[in-house]
């Protein structure tokens, strides 16, 4: 049987933040987007909700990068809290790349994660995968889609 590009989100599908989706192939991985949801009324005590990274932690030793679309908390704010349990090069345009390494050094972070500048236009080889960074508009400046090709095809 042929390998299968496996597609897992991990937050961010049916629900305001927590952004996060693994793409697997092959036994690489890569991550994109890595955020935080607020908590609700009725979580008391609770300062921020994050992804279930363990499936990552897991499989820390699989993962060739993480790669984040733009700066809203929704989609960097839970990067902290996953590079404490597993470390990953982070890809990211020059401004989300600016606040999250503010996240990296509020977290003493800042030395044990390699954080890498992209502009839109560029192509990122991470293991099998080939992410490319796509101009996109949004309410922050400096937002990507990724077109992630794949051996066997391209996901947008």
């Amino acid at each position: 049987m042929a390998e299968q590009l496996k597609i897992i989100p991990l937050g961010g599908l049916n629900e305001i933040g927590k952004n996060m989706t693994v793409y697997e192939y092959g036994g690489e991985i890569i991550v994109v987007d890595c955020g935080m949801a607020f908590p609700g009324d009725d979580m008391y005590g609770i300062d921020c909700v994050i992804p279930d990274v363990s499936y990552l932690v897991k499989h820390k030793n699989r993962i060739r990068g993480m790669f984040i679309t733009h700066g809203h908390e929704d989609h960097i704010g839970g990067i902290p809290y996953a590079m404490q349990q597993f470390k990953c090069p982070i890809h990211a345009t020059r401004l989300t790349a600016g606040i999250v390494q503010l996240k990296l050094e509020e977290h003493q972070l800042q030395n044990a994660v390699h954080l890498f500048t992209h502009e839109a236009g560029e192509k990122v080889k991470a293991g099998c995968f080939t992410v490319e960074f796509i101009h996109v508009n949004h309410s922050i400046a400096d937002a990507v889609a990724f077109a992630i090709h794949t051996p066997v095809g391209t996901v947008i």
